[in-house]
């Protein structure tokens, strides 16, 4: 018998799950209805899978305001939960309540008050909810996890890590609904999750204190006045003033874009094409944050959103060598693509230095996919028949609350210029 899926939330990172229900796992799986509060958006989702394949079966459509409908009439045994982030505690939470179990993108919600709601609720219902973190999946986050179990280089006592987006991925948090805090707790929380998350699963540890630096030093108007700037505008599609800014997004020239977005605008005033150096922004777009592991390990992070180059570097320092992890990935604007592109591998390396031995290069198999060759790993795990994982890439409820607590704690850490202990933030 065919596993019943509803999503809600039909933006942009909703088609990478939503396709791969009606071709790839069909036989296994039915999408029976979306959910979001724009109605045009849910149209565009339809015809699309309509037009794309021609045995997609007919695919309900729900206004939020309908969820519990949706649910009481569907009968889903999961729901997909793709909405921007502050909302996903509450679909998260009342998919459980009325007997679903829940699969969640990153990150599982933005502060420690909805974290512990959402904990509660799992304890309350007993339903399974999963956290899609396709990094755990790439070949080379998991030979680097190999690695480390394999004890190559011993004790890890220290990390440093460094995560660089370009002036083009970047650049399209400081459009979107991320520039607001409130909506996504900050970089810190909506992307370094995935980082932190890495971290907790190379180690194979969890945060224990937390504190950080951060600020908006790149973005935002008044850094771009600081740096002789004197041409505004509110958003790029239709602006004069955006025509020759390199920074501009003009929704009517992809057509994904439009659809999604420029189209579905009249119903809930969504901008998605907003000036990054426009007022409004509250989210940092260069971090620095210390950690503290319970196994007593110590991790150097920083992240910078206007980087001439996208990837990253880390190295883990053992009690018999380190390890060096260099990583780029091609750049890419949401939506605007082939999703397989996100995150993509253009070049990668890994270096183990054994103290008293000649170092040498690990190879990597290459894999095809989004986020280097994690996306499609992910899907199977989820959707497919998987087998038994050494690794345990398969993220609960409890990863995707360690994840983002890491984040919660730079955030508040921010605020209060003052280290802030995990722990005290929720209770499990």
């Amino acid at each position: 018998m065919k596993k019943k899926y509803v999503l809600v939330g039909t933006g942009g990172r909703a088609r990478f799950f939503y396709e791969a229900l009606v071709s790839t796992y069909k036989e296994t799986s039915q999408l029976v209805a979306f959910c979001d509060i724009n109605q045009t958006r849910m149209n565009y989702a339809v015809n699309y899978l309509k037009e794309k394949y021609e045995d997609c079966p007919p695919i309900n459509t729900y206004l939020a305001h309908e969820f519990d409908e949706m649910i009481e009439k569907e009968k889903p045994d999961a729901v997909i939960v793709t909405t921007i982030d502050r909302t996903h505690h509450k679909y998260i939470i009342r998919a459980m309540e009325l007997g679903c179990d829940a699969i969640t993108e990153k990150p599982m919600t933005i502060d420690e008050v909805k974290c512990q709601e959402i904990l509660d609720a799992v304890k309350r219902t007993g339903r399974n909810l999963r956290v899609t973190f396709n990094y755990r999946y790439s070949p080379y986050n998991t030979k680097i996890r190999e690695l480390i179990m394999n004890d190559t280089i011993g004790q890890v006592n220290s990390v440093h890590f460094e995560w660089l987006l370009d002036t083009r991925h970047g650049a399209d948090y400081f459009r979107r609904w991320h520039r607001d805090k409130r909506n996504s707790g900050g970089l810190l929380v909506h992307k370094s999750t995935h980082h932190f998350d890495l971290v907790n699963f190379w180690l194979g540890t969890q945060p224990k204190t937390v504190f950080a630096f951060g600020d908006l030093m790149f973005y935002g108007r008044e850094n771009a006045e600081n740096r002789g700037m004197t041409n505004f505008y509110y958003r790029g599609t239709g602006s004069e003033h955006a025509k020759n800014d390199p920074f501009a997004l003009d929704l009517s020239k992809n057509e994904q874009l439009k659809g999604l977005y420029l189209d579905a605008e009249h119903e809930d005033g969504y901008l998605r094409d907003q000036s990054v150096f426009g007022d409004g922004i509250s989210i940092e777009d260069t971090l620095g944050v210390l950690v503290r592991y319970k196994n007593n390990a110590i991790l150097t992070y920083s992240l910078n959103a206007y980087m001439p180059w996208e990837g990253y570097r880390i190295a883990f320092n053992g009690t018999k060598g380190r390890i060096q992890v260099n990583v780029g990935e091609k750049t890419y604007i949401n939506a605007g693509g082939d999703a397989a592109q996100e995150g993509a591998v253009r070049m990668k390396q890994i270096v183990v230095h054994r103290i008293g031995e000649e170092p040498y290069e690990v190879h990597v198999e290459e894999a095809p996919g989004g986020h280097g060759g994690g996306d499609p790993r992910l899907l199977d795990d989820i959707f497919g028949n998987p087998e038994p994982d050494p690794f345990n890439r398969a993220a609960s409820h409890i990863d995707g609350a360690m994840s983002i607590l890491t984040g919660v704690a730079g955030n508040i850490s921010l605020r209060t210029g003052m280290p802030v202990n995990v722990d005290d933030l929720v209770k499990f």
